[in-house]
């Protein structure tokens, strides 16, 4: 009788004998006959209850490995045009493999959201980890649509409420799902897209009514897909939760660390103090601390807390609500660092000498109590001498040497030269029934930039720290513009008479020196906008390639863990790197680490998305009752079909399509982002000054139609033929002499 295989050559068999892993193709392969049988299935039993294997009908299978033949589900495609897939079921206790897939020619165009059989080969060395040969398409998940119900005689359709389409959906009489004329709905395709008319659709969700002002972000989280209810055991699971004990925590009641917030914010996950240094070797120099909620204490990894805020990856917020991350139990009380509450916190010291330059800091885990919840108005005018009667206590102890220490951090900015854009933010506020009552620049004061100061330099203490202690962690990453968005700046700051240094390593300071000189003038605002659209998108990554637009080498994000899980991914490093608890950097993290990294990139890019698309309804909403309208604004976007407005207003962006221009053919220039007329010569370009009138608003999808009035104090020329647009004269001459052609054919034919 053969002897009975060990566990490991049982499991090396299974691994690379996928297809043949039934128990019988065991026995046969180690000669194991009669009554060794049973031996071995005790063997695999036990191999199975461990979580080494997975029997599947009559077959055993390595759970962290994927099957030959699977089913997967086309994810987008990568950056560099790339398709690949997920699996559709991973049991796995290592991060979802992800799938490159190899097409051929003959296979079907396949997208985002169908399904397939794939045949897979295992790959070493690259970031995928399996790449995969379709076999056969075997469906898609259904296309979602969020729309306005129109009914109609059998059935109705739905318009869809996206301005960038103009695709109607037809829904038949059994699929209603009982929506009425004009209510807010969610419906998804039904059966195969159709060669011809409209597509089919069924209502899945009736969401109300969609002019009703709360509706706006109502639509942008539909429409984005933002998960704004918490499974059951998430709920159950925070509202279990209990207040942090005093054990094993440095005692940081005494510290005055106050919060500085908006005035309506939501929660307060950062504190922060500032006291003189009295060593005599650091004259003017300052023990900062900065605090931050201990948002790891309660959210364990691999808990369904942590499942649920990983898959949000970050709050999102809008003008009339917030989706948070967390549940409202943790992220607006046992997290929040509210006024006169004890709560867990992990703190860094940082010493600063007089010009703002780090000497050395150092991490604690730790309990604090803030004496005050301030806001920025607050703050800012307590220092300024008209302290309300909370902040009187505070000035000359606690608020004044913050500002003291903001004045040193800001000498240490200007040394290192961030990028300086001059961006005025807009505040849209409403009424307590969710209309618009007015859109005013938001005040930025000197405390909104010492709360900054303060938390990047936290954030660099962070990375700093994690990388000296070889702790794994992910960074924050901001890389410098490529050399084509550089070179349409070039010309953009040409074409006013200034100009970007070429040939050179580019800096932040080079960027600087542009602004400043733009600063000012009529064409700042163009300059800002061109340099803001000429940087690339910041991401999160488990690899330092540092962050081009703050000029630092190193940097995390720590100081917002209630909001965003990247930061709450760097509590749990330092917690591991210090030896602070059992709720540190689990295995599972760092294994997907890098999965981690671009999921939240996404999310955090879905939720600034859904951000500007609520803003643009709201805006909508706003300018609908002053339809015709004149307005002034700048050129803020070219294209070929007409330029973007944004209005000096409001700060909302709004189409001039292309035959408001005038009645010649203008020509498009990608490389210069200009159009220039025909027959004039006429050039439209970035930051011009515009008169328009409002010709159309529409709350429902935040699209502005404008109509030009005047470019640069000029009226464009116009015509009779004016709405349809005139070709250049070269262009009528060819249709002429084509028309010609055509009636001499048509007469030898006769």
């Amino acid at each position: 009788m053969a002897k009975l295989p060990s566990r490991d050559e049982v499991l090396e068999w299974i691994s690379e004998n996928p297809t043949r892993a039934s128990k019988r193709d065991i026995a046969k392969a180690f000669g194991i006959k009669g009554a060794a049988r049973i031996d071995l299935k005790r063997l695999l039993k036990e191999l199975e209850a461990e979580g080494h294997l997975e029997k599947r009908k009559k077959t055993y299978r390595d759970p962290d490995r994927l099957p030959p033949v699977s089913v997967l589900q086309v994810t987008a495609p990568t950056s560099d045009g790339d398709l690949m897939a997920r699996p559709m079921e991973w049991e796995g206790d290592g991060p979802e493999p992800r799938v490159l897939l190899i097409p051929r020619a003959s296979d079907p165009a396949l997208g985002e959201g169908d399904r397939i059989l794939a045949r897979l080969q295992e790959v070493k060395g690259e970031e995928h980890h399996y790449e995969g040969r379709l076999i056969r398409r075997i469906g898609t998940n259904p296309r979602r649509i969020l729309g306005v119900f129109r009914k109609g005689a059998e059935g109705g359709r739905v318009v869809p409420i996206d301005k960038k389409s103009n695709l109607e959906w037809m829904v038949p009489a059994g699929a209603t799902h009982g929506a009425k004329d004009g209510e807010l709905i969610e419906a998804e395709q039904s059966g195969p897209k159709a060669r011809m008319g409209l597509p089919k659709a069924r209502i899945v969700a009736r969401l109300g009514d969609p002019s009703a002002p709360k509706a706006v972000s109502l639509i942008a989280i539909h429409q984005h897909g933002i998960p704004d209810d918490f499974p059951d055991d998430v709920i159950a699971q925070a509202d279990a939760a209990k207040p942090a004990p005093k054990a094993k925590r440095t005692d940081l009641t005494d510290l005055p660390l106050i919060t500085i917030d908006p005035a309506d914010a939501r929660d307060h996950d950062d504190a922060c103090c500032a006291i003189p240094d009295e060593d005599v070797k650091n004259p003017g120099g300052f023990h900062l601390w900065v605090a931050i909620a201990d948002v790891a204490h309660y959210v364990r990894p691999g808990s369904a807390l942590d499942r649920e805020a990983r898959k949000r990856g970050n709050s999102t917020y809008f003008p009339d609500r917030v989706v948070p991350m967390l549940p409202d139990r943790l992220s607006g009380d046992l997290c929040s660092l509210h006024e006169g509450v004890t709560r867990p916190c992990l703190a860094v010291k940082i010493t600063i000498d007089t010009h703002g330059q780090k000497l050395r800091h150092e991490f604690k885990r730790g309990l604090m109590r803030s004496p005050a919840s301030l806001s920025y108005e607050e703050a800012q005018a307590a220092v300024d001498g008209d302290p309300t009667e909370r902040a009187a206590p505070l000035v000359d102890d606690v608020l004044k040497p913050l500002f003291a220490a903001y004045a040193a951090l800001k000498t240490a900015r200007e040394a290192r030269q961030p990028l300086d854009l001059d961006l005025p933010e807009r505040r849209i506020e409403l009424a307590d029934d969710g209309r618009v009552t007015s859109v005013n620049f938001r005040d930025r004061f000197d405390a909104h930039k010492l709360i900054e100061e303060f938390m990047v330099l936290a954030n660099v203490c962070a990375a700093e720290t994690l990388i000296a202690k070889r702790s794994p962690l992910l960074f924050r990453v901001h890389e410098e513009p490529s050399p084509e968005k550089l070179e349409a700046l070039r010309e953009t700051a040409g074409s006013i008479g200034l100009t970007l240094a070429k040939g050179q390593v580019l800096q932040t300071r080079h960027l600087n020196t542009l602004l400043n000189a733009a600063a000012g003038t009529d064409h700042a605002e163009m300059i800002n906008l061109t340099t803001l659209r000429s940087m690339t998108q910041a991401y999160y990554s488990p690899e330092n390639f540092g962050h081009f637009g703050l000029a630092l080498a190193n940097y995390a994000h720590f100081t917002s863990p209630i909001r965003r899980y990247s930061d709450l991914i760097v509590h749990r490093s330092l917690i591991l790197a210090h030896g602070w608890g059992d709720d540190g950097l689990g295995p599972d993290d760092v294994e997907r680490l890098e999965a981690t990294a671009a999921h939240i990139s996404d999310t955090e890019r879905r939720s600034m998305l859904a951000e500007r698309d609520t803003t643009d309804r709201y805006l909508a909403a706003y300018l609908s009752e002053r339809v015709g309208s004149e307005m002034t604004g700048r050129i803020s976007g070219i294209a070929r079909f007409g330029v973007f407005v944004k209005l000096d207003e409001t700060g909302a962006d709004g189409l001039v399509p292309m035959r408001e221009l005038g009645n010649e053919y203008f020509h498009y220039d990608p490389d210069t982002t200009s159009l220039r007329g025909a027959d004039t010569g006429r050039e439209i370009v970035l930051g011009q000054i515009v008169t328009v009138r409002i010709a159309e608003a529409v709350p429902v999808t935040g699209g502005l139609l404008f109509e030009l009035i005047e470019i640069d104090g000029a009226m464009p020329s116009k015509g009779p033929d004016r709405r349809r647009g005139k070709p250049p004269k070269r262009k009528l001459g060819r249709a002429k002499a084509k028309g010609k052609k055509v009636r001499k054919v048509q007469r030898r034919r006769r």
